[in-house]
């Protein structure tokens, strides 16, 4: 019927509104009408113009011309709609189907495929294999064979076409719409004569007719469902209508008539052909708003009476075809026939139906009549078009809110259409199928409200044999071997579904790739669907397919083999194109392949199918190591050199062989049984043993190469502000950690000679790059300035007039320049760059150690059992052997690191006060006297450059730095007191002020407690104090001290020679500071036993003595005037033979 359809409403509003958005966007440059260019739409018809000529319009930004978008228009509308429909599921006629007759029951014989390979593989060199077959070279001479087809096909999820239950076909023809408004009318005739109301109170009151009639019901309007009230019903009902898409105009029609012809019929039920022939009697031509659409539903009425009638009454069939001719004939029905003949007619036919109708059936069942079997597959195809009507039509794959609702009014149509209970199952969950594959759901709650109904139908408790009588006349044809099957209704349904699952099921692996989700339920329902005999043996619970089952195991088995030689040949296919296009070696590309086919079977489909098929990952895991096997072996029997292909099919065959294995034990496990013996695996420990020895060995040069390289490149400048350490550390250990990386990326079966050599490389590289950075510092001693000569204190009573200069020894040009270039910022950055090392040493051996564990692990999981996996993990990951080795290499590195710091740090505290500050600080402090050059003036240069080394310094070595400087400072004031030369005498009133700036010297390096703890400053200190006390002890003390450490002078002396290094009672330290000291007994002392020379008679300037240390001071004849002179000393015997033996020792090593 064609009535005013609120859809088609909308989507001609729609469509008028987004042509004129389209219009009036800006997308055309310009509008062309037959009357000019205009650019209003007020007088342009949308309806009539072509949106594929518009949207050409704007996609080319052109000029839309009105005139050739309505001609487009009516062109395209002569053709037949034919976008968005899969191919083969319609089809049009030019002949007249009822003189063509009925399609053939016989599928048409498989069309055969004859395809070509199109893939070039790369480095082809083509041998003469059989046909069919391909090999491809590669870089070792190995070839693959693989067979010449080009890619499979994508198994698409959703192909409805596929779906199919066979019913006979229709004699006559009828399309989806008329079975669709057919299955209305017999939803509406059911619900009417079951005392369900179809009408609102307002309508029935506005029919006409006697009150007796009403006398005329039967009792049954009184059987209401009372599970629902009338106003419940009538909206349900409306709901119906608009998802089966009725109009209303054609709702009111039939409701209109069945009410009447329900108070007139006395008693009895209706069947379909009862329900034609009152259609047909009290609907008129005038109801219809086009003769086309009354031609339509006339004729259908009697296609529908045809095909109940004409085939089952062979001795009335030639006198229904009359009958029926002339109903679907318009001018003799309407025009030629007067009403009493069109009765007449229409009486005819209602006898030969009543006839029918009165036959029993013939199994005896309950409401059962003589159509149930005469018209079984109209009947089947009418309920699937109610069942259809419970999915949204706006909303692809969703059920309506209302559908339990009308689940219970469809059930008022199973006595008209000959459903039972067990019927009704089967043939939703058909539906529901049906919608999941047709309407791509990816949600699974179709298939999952699918398998329930499946559920229903075989745990029904009871089993009637007259119904398993009555389902087995009901026949379906599938097309078999050449041959057709003649099956019965439910294993019709059955074996579509499960053939369908079973497409899907033998390609599960690229089918469920990215619907893993589905893939339990498709499979649940292809072994409940296609493992039992659901009509002999209905009783069988569903439960029961989840245990393991031999005609399951076998059925999984199939899918599992075949799904997988698929699965296969399109990994081959990829490591053929792949290799030519990503330049790499086709086995690297097949075993990657491969490994991600058995991780997803592993981690999704084998824990899955394992509830029907315990042994399906072993077959999984044999098929795919049988296959890459056979195509590896002769690649490793070529191979001699640890080259980059080489070293990346290993790897990558290693990992596929690994993950085989966990998927062959995962159900040696499950199987309860030992684990896997009869596993052969490729030999690739003993192959790649070797290579990786000979890869790492290689490693070696490469790396002391660049080493040398990059810290030739050094300028020792700070990467950044936070990262203050060189450049060149960080790209050694770039390289080192690329090399360990590379090591482990083999992804082989390593033992602890590897990791010997691995870390054997390492050390040298780390030991090299040491060793050049250190061996840039110059000898320490080179930083300290020349001792001067021993003098004792004497004004210059008269103006000499050419005094003494004080000798000084000059540095080697080489040696200066490297001091220069040895800036207290670059030292910093070594100390930092020394720091780094210790640093990066201990994540470089964290991460080897995780890396061996990884490894050891991998290959543990790959050739021990669960019972020797803790034995191994005790012998190999954490031994005594692994553990000495980082010692020996990384730990050792590590100290020479440490060891560097503590010199560096030395070093750096010596050259700022001994070379750095020597002028401002050595040669300034105190010289002439005390007063005028006191320590307030040097404390301002000692902050500055303190700040700049605790800037440039790493916080964690900032302590042991500013240390270092601390002590130089120290041993710098003491070679101020000691030996400052002939222009330092300090007298009893000095003391106080030297003090004074001693414990200034201290405050500042304490900084408020910002700076060095002050215990460790005071601990320091604490020696130099004793020594600065010895300057406020009277000459007579001094020389009773001098006396008594004559008796220690040979160990005093032999720790002397060093230029730091002093005690207290030495008596090089007591005879200097008799020197130093501004006292007439002291300079009378030094005069007459010593013979030492005034200091008056040297010149000494700041700045004067900048050399090193050359010879010892004693070289000089003041010193050997001194020697010979002691002997006139009146000392006591014991300190006669204890000075005799000093000045034998001052002979021998001279006075440091």
């Amino acid at each position: 019927m064609e009535f005013s359809d609120p859809l088609l409403r909308r989507y001609r509003n729609d469509r008028r509104k987004l042509l004129e958005f389209l219009l009036s966007a800006g997308f055309i440059k310009e509008i062309n009408t037959p009357a000019g260019s205009t650019t209003s739409l007020t007088n342009i018809d949308f309806d009539s113009l072509s949106a594929d000529y518009v949207l050409e319009c704007v996609q080319s930004g052109g000029i839309l011309d009105v005139s050739q978008a309505i001609k487009r228009y009516y062109e395209d509308s002569s053709y037949l709609v034919a976008s968005h429909l899969q191919p083969g599921s319609i089809f049009y006629l030019n002949s007249d189907p009822e003189s063509a007759g009925s399609p053939p029951r016989r599928a048409p014989p498989p069309i055969t495929k004859h395809q070509e390979d199109t893939v070039e593989s790369c480095s082809a060199q083509w041998s003469n294999h059989s046909p069919g077959e391909k090999s491809f070279s590669t870089s070792e001479g190995t070839k693959i064979n693989c067979e010449v087809t080009a890619a499979p096909e994508t198994s698409y999820l959703h192909n409805p076409s596929v779906l199919s239950i066979g019913l006979p076909t229709l004699e006559t023809g009828l399309g989806d719409d008329d079975l669709r408004e057919c299955a209305y009318e017999v939803f509406l005739a059911s619900m009417l004569y079951s005392g369900v109301q179809i009408q609102s109170t307002e309508a029935r009151k506005r029919e006409k007719g006697s009150r007796f009639l009403t006398g005329l019901k039967s009792k049954r309007e009184k059987r209401h469902v009372e599970s629902q009230s009338p106003e419940r019903a009538l909206k349900v009902l409306d709901t119906v209508r608009v998802q089966m898409q009725i109009s209303e105009a054609a709702d009111t029609l039939i409701r209109r008539r069945l009410t009447q012809y329900e108070m007139v019929k006395s008693g009895g039920r209706i069947d379909i052909p009862q329900l034609s022939l009152a259609l047909l009697t009290g609907i008129l031509r005038s109801d219809f708003p086009s003769p086309k659409s009354y031609l339509n539903w006339k004729n259908r009425q009697a296609n529908v009476l045809q095909e109940f009638l004409a085939s089952n009454h062979t001795k009335t069939e030639k006198q229904v075809g009359v009958l029926l001719t002339k109903i679907r004939t318009l001018e003799e029905w309407d025009i030629k026939l007067s009403p009493s003949e069109r009765s007449d007619v229409l009486l005819s036919l209602r006898q030969i139906v009543l006839s029918s109708s009165s036959k029993p059936g013939r199994f005896g069942m309950e409401g059962e009549t003589y159509y149930w079997t005469a018209g079984y597959y109209l009947h089947i195809r009418l309920y699937e078009k109610l069942l259809c009507g419970l999915f949204d039509i706006l909303e692809d794959g969703q059920l309506i809110e209302e559908s339990e609702e009308v689940l219970k009014l469809l059930k008022l149509t199973w006595p008209m259409l000959g459903i039972t209970e067990r019927l009704h199952h089967a043939l939703f969950s058909w539906v529901l199928f049906q919608q999941f594959v047709a309407t791509h759901a990816e949600e699974s709650a179709l298939l999952d409200y699918a398998i329930c109904e499946v559920e229903k139908v075989l745990s029904a408790e009871v089993c009637d044999d007259r119904e398993v009588a009555y389902i087995k006349t009901m026949m379906c044809f599938a097309a078999g071997n050449e041959r057709e099957i003649r099956l019965n209704l439910l294993q019709s349904i059955f074996m579509s579904i499960s053939s369908w699952c079973d497409s899907k099921l033998q390609d599960y692996h690229r089918v469920f790739a990215q619907k893993s989700s589905l893939f339990v339920r498709v499979m649940t329902m292809g072994l409940s669907a296609g493992t039992r005999d659901f009509v002999s043996h209905v009783n069988i619970k569903i439960a029961e397919l989840f245990l393991p089952d031999e005609s399951a195991a076998e059925k999984i088995k199939t899918c599992v083999k075949k799904s997988l030689d698929a699965v296969c040949l399109a990994a081959t296919h990829h490591a053929v194109v792949g290799s030519s296009k990503d330049n790499m070696h086709p086995l690297v590309i097949l075993a990657n392949e491969l490994r991600l086919i058995a991780e997803k079977d592993l981690s999704i489909f084998t824990p899955i199918i394992l509830r029907w098929c315990p042994e399906c990952a072993m077959v999984s895991a044999r098929i795919l190591h049988q296959f890459y096997g056979e195509r590896l072996k002769p690649f490793l029997k070529e191979v001699t050199t640890p080259s980059e292909d080489v070293r990346k099919v290993l790897s990558a065959a290693y990992s596929l062989e690994r993950c085989l294995t966990q998927l062959y034990s995962s159900a040696c496990k499950e199987n309860n049984s030992n684990y896997c013996q009869d596993f052969e695996r490729y030999p690739i420990a003993e192959i790649s043993k070797s290579l990786l020895l000979e890869w790492v060995v290689a490693q070696n040069d490469r790396i002391l190469e660049w080493t040398g390289r990059t810290f030739d490149l050094e300028e020792w400048e700070p990467l950044s502000s936070q990262k203050k350490h060189a450049a060149s550390a960080v790209e050694v250990f770039r390289i080192i950690e690329e090399t360990v990386d590379q090591f482990f990326e083999w992804h082989l079966p390593v033992d602890i000679t590897h990791l010997q050599a691995l870390l054997s490389i390492i050390f040298h590289s780390l030991d090299a790059y040491l060793t050049k950075v250190y061996s840039q510092l110059v000898d320490q001693q080179n930083l300290y300035p020349s001792t001067p000569p021993l003098t004792r204190y004497k004004d210059a009573t008269f103006p000499m007039v050419k005094k003494k200069v004080v000798e000084s020894s000059v540095i080697n040009d080489v040696i200066y320049n490297q001091l220069d270039d040895l800036t207290t910022s670059k030292l910093c950055i070594r100390l930092n760059t020394y720091r780094y090392i210790q640093k990066q040493i201990a994540l470089l051996e964290d991460g080897i150690r995780k890396s061996w564990e990884a490894a050891i692990l991998l290959h543990m999981d790959r050739y021990s059992t669960e019972e020797t996996r803790e034995t191994l993990e005790t012998t190999n990951v954490d031994n005594e052997a692994v553990s000495e080795l980082f010692v020996a290499t990384l730990d050792c590195i590590s100290d020479s690191a440490s060891q560097a710091i503590r010199k560096t740090s030395d070093f750096l505290g010596a050259k700022i006060v001994f070379w750095d500050m020597r002028d401002s600080f050595l040669y300034h402090l105190y010289h002439d006297n005390v007063e005028g050059n006191r320590m307030e003036g040097i404390l301002p240069e000692f902050d500055r450059v303190l700040n700049n080394v605790s800037s440039l310094i790493d916080a964690t070595i900032r302590d042991l730095v500013v240390s270092s400087i601390w002590k130089a400072s120290l041993e710098g004031f003491m070679w101020v007191l000691l030996d400052g030369g002939p222009s330092r005498a300090f007298s009893n009133t000095d003391i106080p002020m030297i003090e004074e700036d001693f414990n200034m010297l201290k405050e500042l390096f304490v900084a408020e407690g910002e700076g060095l703890p002050r215990s460790s400053v005071e601990q320091e200190a604490k020696f130099y104090h004793q020594i600065m006390s010895l300057f406020s002890l009277k000459t007579e003390s001094l020389v009773q001290m001098l006396m008594a450490s004559s008796e220690h002078i040979s160990a005093g002396l032999s720790r002397s020679n060093k230029h730091r290094q002093r005690y207290v009672g030495d008596a090089h330290t007591i005879i200097r500071v008799l020197c130093h000291k501004k006292d007439k007994e002291a300079s009378k002392f030094l005069k007459m036993h010593y013979r030492l020379p005034p200091s008056s008679e040297y010149s000494e300037s700041p700045g004067e003595n900048s050399g090193s240390i050359s010879s010892s001071s004693f070289s000089s004849p003041y010193v050997t005037d001194l020697l010979k002179k002691s002997a006139s000393i009146r000392w006591s015997e014991k300190g006669q033979n204890s000075f005799r033996s000093f000045r034998k020792k001052l002979q021998e090593v001279g006075w440091s």
